[in-house]
């Protein structure tokens, strides 16, 4: 069974079932693929990995949610889990929220939507890549 996953968060069906399309197009069964349809499922799933000590290396994350933005939702994953590398995909988020992603949450990427694949699966490659620096 795999021991590390690529957690994709975003309120739009069509858009979770795209990109793990492509992370299994171009990682293969490396990485589970988990998919979240908002922040609330994301915190169940990151909790049911962790005690299936299951590592979650990546969380691609859309900014524009109800209830919860996605810097937000970021910055409080990087304060429980600091490792985890953070990717905002979205086409609404602000330079604001942006920057505070960075500085708050060690944003390692932001993807505009639509995204190409070649870009998406560049910023996972070097995503990972740092982890196991």
């Amino acid at each position: 069974m795999t021991k590390k996953a690529i957690l994709c968060v975003d309120d739009e069906r069509i858009v979770l079932t795209s990109l793990r399309d492509q992370i299994i197009h171009n990682f293969g069964r490396d990485y589970l693929c988990e998919l979240a349809e908002s922040v609330e499922e994301a915190w169940e799933i990151i909790e049911e990995l962790n005690s299936d000590e299951i590592s979650i290396l990546v969380i691609v994350s859309d900014w524009l949610m109800p209830d919860v933005k996605g810097d937000e939702f970021l910055i409080r994953v990087r304060e429980r889990f600091p490792n985890v590398v953070t990717v905002l995909l979205t086409g609404q988020a602000t330079e604001e929220a942006i920057e505070r992603t960075k500085q708050h949450a060690n944003l390692h990427d932001y993807i505009s939507k639509p995204w190409d694949e070649s870009r998406l699966v560049k910023t996972l490659r070097s995503g990972l890549e740092r982890i196991d620096e």
